[in-house]
């Protein structure tokens, strides 16, 4: 594909996606998407594959936020005013990548929603019956596989927001607590935050590995 193709479309598919927040404008960037020969499996996917980039963002930003976290309770005699405002940077960039990564999946499931919908009602449209039962067939495989990537991104979104919560609390009570008597009293606090944030990355690496598989499954195969 040409540089100014590529380009083309790049623009045309941001200008529709932006349209999208309007009413009634769904189905204009659909059109829009379909003129440069993008169709709604397409459009799945990609959004799939940003989805899964962004809960591996999401995964290390948490860690990371963990990781400022636990120095600040294993070194208080260290300066604890740089350690707090670096910490609450991270939980800034927690919150982004949280509020990124369930847009995202909104997106998925609109899309997702438009794809099976337009798929269910072409089946009406074939002659022959044996290509309408493959198709068939092949719709509710695809239901089913995607129907295993939702709840899979969906479980580790709901994780994220207890962690949040946790980390706002503490932030909360380093701003106004920094010396190093208040900072031990979050020793036992910082075992139970380690144990939230663990099995946050858990389910984000679970949904990350369906994402994989949803991608591969939904790619044309080549040969």
């Amino acid at each position: 594909m040409s540089r100014p193709l590529v380009c083309a479309l790049l623009m045309a598919s941001s200008v529709a996606l932006a349209l999208t927040s309007l009413p009634g404008c769904q189905s204009a960037y659909y059109a829009t998407m379909e003129s440069f020969g993008v169709h709604k499996r397409d459009i799945l996917v990609d959004r799939v594959e940003d989805a899964r980039g962004d809960q591996e963002a999401a995964k290390e930003t948490f860690k990371t936020a963990l990781e400022r976290f636990s120095e600040v309770v294993k070194q208080p005699d260290t300066d604890l005013k740089k350690k707090y405002d670096a910490l609450n940077s991270e939980l800034g960039r927690c919150e982004k990548r949280a509020s990124t990564l369930s847009g995202r999946i909104d997106s998925i499931e609109d899309v997702s929603e438009d794809l099976f919908a337009e798929w269910e009602k072409e089946l009406g449209a074939y002659t022959n019956q044996d290509l309408r039962r493959s198709s068939e067939k092949e719709l509710a495989k695809t239901k089913d596989r995607y129907g295993q990537l939702i709840s899979a991104m969906r479980n580790a979104e709901s994780k994220m927001e207890p962690v949040l919560a946790s980390f706002r609390d503490h932030v909360l009570y380093l701003k106004h607590n920094l010396n190093a008597q208040a900072i031990a009293s979050l020793q036992g606090e910082l075992t139970a935050l380690e144990g939230d944030t663990a099995a946050l990355i858990k389910d984000m690496e679970a949904a990350i590995a369906e994402a994989d598989a949803f991608i591969k499954d939904m790619r044309p195969k080549e040969g």
